[in-house]
């Protein structure tokens, strides 16, 4: 059910909502306008059902659509969205290549994007991950997710289906070549170690606060300081961090291994 080149156009040009390209660049939000958000999938149904759950939140608005990763990087470098919200599977350019090129290392000014996955092509989602995805979710994520998502990103911050992040990150960065032990720029302290391990765990910042008996606001101080001692972009990073380094290990419910 692939739609035609361009993203659903009758005339195969990417669909850009009016204003799209005037409405404000780069990913800094005001508290004044909606979130803009580029969605690119290759399915026309995934499109327009993605557009109208976002359109429907308050605060979101679509801002185009494209059909496959070589229009979505060009749509998205030009109306620079708030969020991008990106399929894997695209073709003439993937998400992950799409990703990299986005929000990769050395990219100057870099765009958030969330990666959208049907879970089975969650190989994938690793490497879109590493490209510099901010999160990932499953394509039948309820609105109040996916809205959420979108917030996330949009503030730096990132979220991932609480069901699929574990496993996901456990499982591939298990599976995937061993990378040198690189060490924080400091040590890390007791408490974000323990802050390390819930955050490869999946949980929100929410759960940490419950799980440690701490504050929200400490717990959002310690994830900042994980960000800056691992050279992070953002908790995905952090969860990935763990499990290459082994400090956290599949199946390790608690304490992370020094």
């Amino acid at each position: 059910m692939s739609g035609p080149p361009g993203a659903g156009s009758d005339d195969g040009a990417p669909v850009e909502a009016p204003g799209g390209a005037d409405a404000g660049g780069g990913a800094s939000v005001s508290a004044e306008r909606d979130l803009r958000v580029l969605v690119a999938d290759d399915q026309e149904i995934v499109r327009t059902g993605l557009r109208m759950i976002l359109d429907a939140q308050p605060g979101i608005t679509v801002v185009g659509e494209a059909a496959d990763g070589r229009q979505a990087v060009e749509l998205a470098r030009r109306l620079r969205p708030d969020v991008c919200l990106f399929d894997i599977r695209m073709p003439i350019r993937d998400g992950i290549e799409a990703t990299r090129l986005l929000a990769g290392a050395g990219v100057a000014d870099p765009l958030a994007v969330v990666v959208i996955t049907t879970f089975d092509l969650d190989e994938y989602v690793y490497a879109a991950l590493r490209a510099g995805a901010r999160g990932f979710l499953l394509k039948d994520a309820g609105p109040e997710l996916l809205a959420g998502a979108v917030r996330a990103a949009a503030a730096g911050d990132a979220l991932i289906a609480p069901t699929i992040t574990a496993r996901l990150i456990e499982a591939f960065a298990d599976a995937g070549p061993a990378a040198p032990a690189r060490q924080p720029v400091e040590p890390l302290t007791e408490r974000e170690e323990q802050v390390l391990a819930a955050v490869a765990r999946g949980r929100t910042n929410n759960e940490i606060a419950a799980e440690l008996y701490i504050t929200l606001s400490t717990v959002k101080t310690h994830v900042a300081s994980l960000m800056a001692k691992l050279v992070a972009r953002n908790r995905v990073e952090i969860a990935i961090w763990a499990y290459e380094t082994r400090r956290v290990r599949p199946g390790d419910g608690s304490a992370p291994r020094r």
